[in-house]
């Protein structure tokens, strides 16, 4: 996002839209979906990727922009980093595989970058079970939003 100002800009985005079966159209649609990063600056890489999102950030904006969004339906809590400021600790893989727990407030997903290829080798019910119930709940929350 940094070098473009495009969140999911790139083949993490491509694997999300794919994951949500939404198009790119719909998915930066802003008066449909809402993409809010756990920090609007970007933490710079780190080892094997982008580090950390910074912690003085989230702090700073995300609740005020939250309150200006009272008709969520659905989140999408992508990554550890978004599972762990909504839910607190935890594990993802645990988080995923109970993704019904959290419904329908939340949908607890893998980052969908290319370091998570090998989780989605390793976990292959995540394809067969979770991305379906996924794909639906995001049409559900579209719907609703529309009546």
């Amino acid at each position: 996002m940094h070098a473009s100002g495009i969140p999911f800009a790139d083949r993490s985005g491509d694997r999300l839209r794919a994951w949500t079966g939404l198009t790119a159209d719909l998915f930066y649609d802003a008066q449909k979906v809402a993409i809010l990063p756990m920090g609007f600056c970007y933490p710079g890489r780190g080892t094997g990727g982008d580090a950390a999102p910074r912690r003085e950030c989230a702090p700073l904006w995300r609740s005020r922009l939250l309150a200006q969004m009272p008709e969520i339906r659905l989140t999408l809590l992508v990554g550890a980093y978004a599972q762990a400021a909504a839910l607190g600790p935890g594990k993802l893989e645990d988080r995923v595989r109970a993704y019904r727990d959290y419904l329908p407030e939340y949908f607890p997903l893998p980052h969908p970058s290319w370091r998570s290829q090998l989780w989605i080798e390793r976990n292959p019910w995540f394809d067969a079970e979770v991305l379906p119930v996924l794909r639906k709940a995001v049409k559900a929350a579209l719907r609703e939003r529309r009546e």
